[in-house]
């Protein structure tokens, strides 16, 4: 099982007890995305180039068949994934992602709307190229590192969800978090920086040739990465199992239940009753 991390974030995007994975029956493997934590920058890099990489890390691991999960920025990489390594990927879980923009995707307005302000503010710091969008995400980053300690609520910034804030205040969760942002941007802000670029920009695949069972989860209160895009992804993924959450935001209420959810999934195609909320 590999796992493809959000935007920012880094191989630590994960519980560092690994027993809450051995429970569910599979081996979890973490990575750096390009320009994250330890890996070297892939400049000028599209959404489909993170399959190549994935390929990669599966070879040399020997993994001949393997399922991915990615949360957040790692969403549209997953599906990079289920389109572009068909062949050697049985399934694949995409949670709270943000859907393409422009053509064939999203129009601006409706990538934009109900988006969180720093989220969408990013959008406008990638139109003022990238010496500024660099600038802009180091600055991001610097408050976001001051968040656990000053004000947990605020660590994905203004405009969460009241469930969001909530988990984010959690004790263990900032300690998770404190983790990654101690080493995500280890050489630079590179890889947030690549990721951003890479979702105004034309994806890279086409999401109807993706024929791998893929299981898209979005919560109604997420403002990261808004309902529509989830919605639109569920019109668009032809073999896409769809749960769509009343109550959950961008981050999951119960993530050891969300863990055992999506791998039992992700595992043996079987989804236990009830569902966790979306990670």
């Amino acid at each position: 099982m590999l796992g493809l991390h959000g935007t920012p974030g880094c191989r630590l995007n994960r519980l560092p007890d690994d027993t809450v994975y051995a429970r569910s029956g599979v081996r979890y493997i973490t990575t750096d995305r390009a320009g994250y934590g330890q890996s070297s920058r892939h400049h000028g890099r599209a959404v489909a180039d993170e399959a190549a990489d994935v390929g990669d890390v599966a070879d040399a691991l020997g993994l001949d068949r393997f399922s991915v999960v990615g949360g957040s920025g790692g969403g549209p990489h997953a599906l990079a994934c289920a389109a572009l390594l068909a062949g050697r990927v049985e399934r694949v879980a995409c949670q709270s992602s943000l859907a393409p923009l422009g053509e064939g995707g999203l129009s601006r307005a409706e990538w934009l709307y109900e988006m969180a302000p720093e989220a969408a503010e990013s959008l406008e710091w990638a139109d003022n190229g990238e010496t500024y969008l660099e600038a802009r995400i180091r600055s991001a980053m610097a408050r976001m590192e001051q968040a656990p300690a000053s004000d947990p609520a605020t660590f994905l910034g203004e405009g969460m969800g009241e469930g969001d804030q909530e988990v984010l205040a959690r004790p263990e969760v900032i300690e998770v978090f404190t983790r990654i942002m101690a080493e995500q941007s280890a050489h630079g802000v590179g890889g947030a920086v690549d990721d951003t670029l890479a979702f105004a920009r034309p994806w890279g695949f086409d999401l109807s040739t993706i024929t791998v069972p893929v299981l898209l989860t979005y919560g109604l209160q997420d403002f990261s990465c808004p309902t529509n895009h989830g919605r639109w992804l569920a019109r668009h993924l032809p073999t896409g199992l769809v749960v769509e959450d009343e109550t959950g935001g961008h981050l999951p209420q119960d993530l050891k239940a969300e863990i055992a959810s999506t791998f039992g999934w992700l595992r043996a195609g079987e989804l236990p009753a009830p569902f966790g909320s979306p990670l």
